[in-house]
């Protein structure tokens, strides 16, 4: 099984792995919203995010900087929602592009590779 993005393979030349968020509740101090007690206020669930992290490889330089363009070109604003697939076929729909880092070189052996970590985000109120 593969993972995917709006079915597109963006991660798959290497080692990858999926990490869901911080789930629950946001909670804000009163004081925090101009109250002037101590108290905690709920403000609804927090937004899911899913983390790829893992290492995008190719046989050429080349090959890596077309790997790479691939995935930044999702990177589109406004984002738009699709659904993302884990390596166990979990999937996720409504999720968003929101953040795409590398890593600061690119190791050259057998292969090119960067790593790279990927943020995805379930909107609440779709933007």
């Amino acid at each position: 099984m593969s993972s995917s993005f709006k079915s597109k393979d963006l991660f798959g030349s290497g080692p990858h792995r999926f990490a869901m968020g911080k789930r629950g509740q946001l909670v804000v101090s009163s004081f925090a919203l101009g109250a002037g007690d101590a108290s905690s206020v709920w403000l609804g669930l927090i937004e899911t995010d899913i983390t790829v992290r893992g290492r995008l490889q190719a046989t050429s330089e080349a090959a890596l900087w077309t790997l790479r363009d691939a995935v930044v070109a999702e990177l589109v604003d406004p984002p738009v929602a699709g659904t993302l697939v884990d390596l166990n076929g979990r999937s996720w729909s409504e999720m968003s592009f929101v953040s795409y880092v590398e890593g600061d070189r690119t190791d050259r052996g057998r292969v090119r590779s960067v790593v790279y970590t990927a943020i995805f985000r379930k909107f609440a109120t779709p933007p």
